[in-house]
């Protein structure tokens, strides 16, 4: 049972969440392709600036190994500001969309056009992000160890088992999509922000794989290398694969469909659009 005294108007509850992201599922499938294309290359873009923020940090060997995870994961917690502030299309938090599937309220062709779409027009916004940065002489910095970082980073990566890639993709987009869960708990700007900065930041200071920053990451990691430095093609492929399929299994089954037999399996709208 809801209780008004702790929600009431500070916070929606978590059953008024869950009718709210079903909502917001059903109007993100059905989002003309131009305006989805478009917002999607924005996340890429904004989640690319939150992974250039996280790999300043990371560049500075001064900094202790907590510190320097913590506070990278704080910075990199500018991305998905952008994207619920500003607006945009992100792959790995529209993976929420599995609780309007899980109750017919859209089709599964309507949901698997929206993740090619946004993690395709992601993708555009992170690489693109990732030429301009680069072109911009921000690897420099540092001395040179801003490049360094990004080689460092991109070949951990590509050197991950897949297992290992895609447990850690689960982890991470849990936790980013609880965020976004928790900001449709709030009625302002501040209420989102805090509701997105620690899980957020826990996932990266853990280390969890994101698809959509390693868009950025990888690509920044062999513009930076030098001759037979960096990652290979197919290391950065494998990467992905793997991420992307854990991201889906964590957004989309440990929250969404998770959170759908909670609260919206009895008695949802929309019942056998499927």
């Amino acid at each position: 049972m809801d209780r008004p005294g702790l929600f009431g108007t500070d916070a929606f509850s978590p059953r008024e969440i869950a009718t709210r992201v079903e909502e917001v599922g059903v109007a993100k499938a059905r989002l003309p392709l131009g305006s989805l294309f478009v917002l999607g290359v924005l996340a890429g873009a904004f989640i690319g600036l939150g992974a250039m923020f996280f790999t300043l940090v990371m560049a500075d060997a001064s900094l202790g190994f907590a510190a320097s995870r913590v506070l990278g994961g704080l910075v990199f917690s500018l991305g998905l500001l952008l994207v619920v502030v500003a607006g945009a299309e992100l792959f790995t938090g529209n993976n929420l969309l599995v609780m309007a599937w899980a109750d017919g309220a859209i089709t599964t062709r309507e949901l698997l056009r929206n993740w090619a779409v946004v993690l395709v027009a992601n993708a555009v916004g992170a690489i693109g992000l990732a030429l301009l940065v680069h072109a911009s002489g921000h690897p420099a910095m540092n001395g040179g160890a801003v490049a360094e970082a990004y080689v460092r980073i991109a070949t951990a990566k590509c050197a991950m088992p897949f297992p290992q890639a895609f447990f850690s993709g689960m982890l991470c987009n849990a936790l980013v999509c609880l965020a976004v869960w928790m900001t449709f708990a709030g009625r302002s700007v501040v209420d989102k922000a805090v509701a997105i900065v620690f899980p957020i930041t826990a996932f990266v200071a853990a280390g969890f794989e994101h698809s959509v920053a390693n868009l950025y990451l990888l690509p920044m990691g062999l513009l930076c290398a030098g001759p037979g430095e960096g990652p290979a093609l197919s290391g950065m492929a494998a990467d992905l694969l793997a991420v992307i399929l854990g991201n889906v299994v964590g957004g989309g089954g440990l929250v969404a469909l998770i959170y759908h037999l909670v609260y919206r399996r009895q008695g949802g709208v929309g019942k056998g659009a499927r």
